[in-house]
């Protein structure tokens, strides 16, 4: 459709002008031509005024449309440009909204480029457009409004307006338009448009022009859709005026915002309650906002509810503390471990006597000259923080003051370490001015753990025990028991007792994560020793010394194997700690972990609770029904939040995810494993989240993607034993649901690349290296380009750790697969394969030159064009610029030169191109 744009001024001046094929699609046409010279002997400026104020609104829009282009006429003559923009200011007041909206549809364009090539550009854009964007935000026509809401925003972002013209020209006017007595849609719009603008103002700006007018706003009465965009947008405030601001002004006005009579409002609090609650002190988000969540969990609308628990584990989320947690983010976004150093305060033992797969106290007496007892109260977030204390193993002076000071342990009492820990932490503060001093020579790498305290002075005392210790801790003891059930003993059997010993002494130290696992272990030792005796009433007492001597312990402790001492699980806060072990008869006997209740003090326990219920069937009837998806998602940011000494809490939680039968929930859980797995530690992951693992290795392809994705970072997690298990399962990847997703090989490829340093050569050329070569043989190339890479790689594992000869025998191998292949794809890929080899230095040249250089020049004279192609890429920008060819008395320099001479008369262009082509240009 063509249209006739200059009626008035006759056939003759649409051909002069090129209007004659202006249309609705006329985009793509010089838009300026009616600056050239024509009939009507008018200048460029002339013409852009006759055309800027025609009669025809047709002829306006071309104007307004083509603005960007008229400046960069002018743009060289000062003059010029000034009349140009007095032009632009004159036309925005056109009576046409369509021309109106095409001019403010060029203004981020105009701005950019006065940006770039104006020197008084703020001065010019100041003055000249900034007033256009503020007058049309309250121009009557709706889609003017828009364009110069949504050109403003652009501004903003590309930092194109001045913090002088925000605070003078722009906020005014949306204070002017959020006016109690404003038009409500200019209201409505208004508020939007600063709800978006604050986001990019600066924290004074906001707080001294804005903020006041957002708390009114939030607290109107009339127009709930004003409120209903306060509540969407609350977070964004919050995180800009910061924690002070926020508990000051803002808490009141969410509180009521979090109670409004209408669901959207409470539901959009909920979407921003993360923000808010990162704004927030500690203090506010446990006392304040907690509850106030709570609420919203439990809100009789569903929707609210809806939005409440995809929100918990965000919410959650914010509790978390880097000292408590010992993870932190990096700036890339990568979790590591915080130095321990900074963490935890210990003093360390000589590793290089003593073992640490034991609790013989007469190996740990004698591996160290000095012994350090740990006791660690609680601090405020829960976790304890060790305070040791140095008492010298041969000073029998320091040894009595050390049984006097603990004169008062309860001989009997379970798990009653209540007292312990109060005459420890009297016993820290008289010792906070004692040097504390780590071992230096200590490497995670080598020792898979921190030491052990030195507990052999507790287990003397607890042979001596005395009548009035007892006497004077019985209601204590009564109190803490009151739910145990008594552990039945007999004189004859000794090693129960000694093990319900040991556990006792290990009670104070129950922080250390390695300690728990230890009294994991024997817990379940005691309960089998339990079991094997017959079962009697009498309750368990303490021997006297002359019955049980502590060589006694030793030779019981003994009996313990390393395999078993083990640790499989990091348990304990201070609530959790003193629980007593459930000793129910039905339990099986070989159960190695001891169920623990689900409590915590990291975070509110309702929340906690809510969270965890979020895998009941139930909520998905009354909730969501990817409510278990939501929970899966956010499930590594809760474990990262209560650190892995309460991950007893989310264990079930984490199964019963994994079983989940929504293939979506399982992917989810899927792609974060890994992540989990650093969060838990080691040991955790090789009890609980190995099993799963392997579950979603035999998945859906949905599932296992999540795994390959990140099976490197999985890998690289485990033990070496552990994860060489892996080597076997590997080659499964090779198999798919889909075979036409190759997409999948692909991602095998990629990870193998980055798996290969976690393997010794040996088992790389065993396992590894047959994947590579089937996975160089798929029909898909992107497949096949990347296994190129893999195999050379794999090629330089094998050289750099020496083996030679297994190099050679892959090198023979790919020569056959490859170089002699009757397909032209498998000799161009061996082409490819050398220049890499090359390249990345993967063999020494002379190697090189020897195996695999005579094949390579074979290929010089293969019919295929492509494979000639390749090998002259080959030569010419690789092999020949490597300094052991270059040199006078090479063996191969001359048959490398015939070579290429040859190429570059080849009878195919793109060959001679690439053997002429200069390697410092390429």
């Amino acid at each position: 459709v063509f249209l006739d744009l200059l009626i008035e001024d006759g056939h003759d001046d649409l051909d002069d002008f090129g209007f004659d094929d202006y249309g609705s699609e006329c985009d793509g046409i010089r838009i300026t031509a009616f600056l050239d010279a024509g009939q009507d002997n008018l200048t460029p400026l002339g013409r852009l005024e006759k055309y800027a104020f025609s009669e025809n609104v047709f002829n306006r829009q071309i104007v307004a449309r083509g603005l960007l282009d008229v400046l960069r006429e002018f743009s060289d003559n000062e003059n010029d440009f000034i009349s140009v923009m007095e032009t632009v200011a004159r036309m925005s007041e056109d009576g046409e909204p369509t021309v109106r909206a095409e001019l403010m549809e060029q203004v981020p364009n105009i701005a950019m480029f006065l940006h770039e090539s104006r020197p008084n550009f703020p001065a010019a854009f100041s003055r000249y457009l900034v007033p256009i964007v503020v007058r049309y935000l309250t121009d009557p026509n709706n889609q003017v409004r828009k364009t110069s809401q949504a050109a403003l925003l652009v501004l903003l972002e590309q930092g194109l307006l001045s913090k002088a013209d925000m605070e003078t020209k722009v906020c005014p006017v949306l204070l002017e338009l959020t006016e109690p007595s404003s038009d409500d849609d200019y209201k409505i719009e208004a508020v939007a448009i600063m709800c978006k603008v604050v986001t990019m103002l600066s924290k004074d700006t906001v707080e001294h022009l804005l903020l006041p007018r957002f708390c009114d706003l939030c607290s109107d009465a009339r127009l709930f859709q004003v409120r209903k965009v306060c509540a969407a947008n609350f977070g964004e405030f919050c995180s800009i005026v910061g924690q002070e601001a926020t508990e000051k002004l803002l808490m009141p006005k969410f509180f009521d915002l979090c109670s409004d009579s209408l669901w959207g409002i409470r539901k959009a609090c909920a979407e921003c309650f993360m923000t808010v609650s990162n704004s927030t002190s500690p203090e506010v988000r446990r006392a304040k906002l907690s509850p106030l969540f709570i609420s919203l969990i439990s809100d009789q609308s569903r929707w609210v509810r809806q939005a409440a628990f995809q929100s918990l584990g965000r919410f959650i989320s914010t509790f978390a503390n880097p000292s408590s947690t010992g993870l932190h983010f990096t700036e890339d976004g990568a979790l590591l471990e915080v130095p321990r150093r900074t963490l935890d305060r210990f003093v360390s033992f000589d590793f290089s006597d003593c073992s640490l797969n034991s609790l013989n106290c007469s190996d740990l007496r004698a591996c160290n000259t000095e012994r350090s007892v740990f006791h660690t109260p609680p601090n405020q977030d829960g976790r304890a923080t060790p305070s040791p204390e140095h008492v010298a193993s041969g000073d029998s002076e320091d040894m009595n003051n050390f049984d006097d000071k603990h004169s008062s342990l309860p001989s009997g009492n379970h798990s009653g370490f209540s007292s312990r820990a109060s005459d420890s932490s009297t016993n820290n503060s008289k010792n906070t001015k004692e040097t504390e001093h780590c071992d230096e020579n200590f490497n995670s790498f080598y020792y898979w753990r921190s030491p052990l305290p030195d507990i052999s002075g507790e287990l003397e005392m607890l042979n001596c025990p005395k009548s009035s210790d007892v006497a004077e801790n019985a209601e204590e003891k009564e109190e803490l028991q009151n739910s145990i059930p008594s552990s039945t003993s007999t004189p004859g059997k000794a090693t129960s007792d000694q093990i319900q010993k040991v556990l006792d002494c290990l009670q104070p130290h129950i922080d250390d994560p390695d300690v728990q696992a230890q009294v994991q272990v024997l817990s379940a030792a005691l309960k089998a020793a339990q079991l094997d005796s017959p079962t009697e009433s009498k309750p368990m007492e303490l021997q006297s010394e002359s019955d049980e001597s502590p060589s006694e312990e030793e030779q019981t402790m003994e009996t313990l194997s390393p395999s078993e001492s083990s640790p499989v699980q990091e348990q304990g806060d201070e609530e959790t700690q003193t629980e007593p072990f459930d000793d129910h008869d039905d339990s099986p006997p070989d159960s190695p972990v001891l169920d623990k209740p689900k409590t915590q003090n990291v975070i509110p326990q309702q929340l906690l609770d809510q969270y965890l219920s979020m895998t009941d069937p139930a909520r998905a009837q009354t909730v969501d029904t990817e409510i278990a998806k939501h929970c899966a998602f956010s499930l590594p940011g809760v474990a990262l939040t209560l650190g892995r000494q309460n991950w007893h809490c989310l264990k079930d939680t984490y199964e019963t995810l994994a079983s989940d039968v929504q293939w979506k929930v399982r992917r989810t859980l899927a792609f974060s494993i890994h992540e989990l797995a650093v969060i838990l530690g080691d040991q955790l992951t090789a009890a609980d989240l190995v099993p799963i693992f392997n579950g979603f290795l035999k998945d859906l392809d949905e599932v296992r993607i999540g795994v390959l994705k990140h099976l490197y970072d999985f890998l690289k997690l485990l033990h070496a034993d552990k994860r060489r298990e892996y080597l076997y399962q590997l080659q499964e990847f090779m198999v798919t649901d889909n075979s036409r997703n190759w997409r999948f090989r692909y991602e095998l490829a990629e990870q193998l690349i980055l798996i290969i340093e976690l393997y010794s050569h040996y088992d790389v050329y065993d396992y590894l290296r047959q994947i590579a070569l089937t996975l160089c043989s798929d029909k898909v190339s992107e497949v096949r380009w990347i296994s190129y890479k893999l195999v050379v790689e794999i090629l330089q594992k094998l050289y750099s750790c020496g083996a030679d000869d297994l190099g050679l025998n892959f090198i023979n191998e790919l020569t056959v697969r490859f170089c002699h292949c009757p397909k032209w794809v498998g000799r161009q890929a061996f082409a490819f394969i050398c220049q890499a080899v090359v390249e990345e230095d993967c063999m020494p040249m002379e190697q090189f030159g020897q195996h695999l250089l005579p094949s390579l020049l074979s290929l010089s004279s293969d019919p295929v064009a492509n494979v000639r192609v390749l090998v002259a890429k080959a030569l010419r920008q690789s092999v020949m610029e490597k300094a052991y060819f270059k040199e006078p008395g090479c063996a191969y320099s001359e048959e490398l030169e015939e070579t290429v001479m040859a190429l570059q008369s080849d009878r195919d262009r793109d060959v001679r191109f690439f053997a002429s082509m200069d390697p410092n240009k390429s």
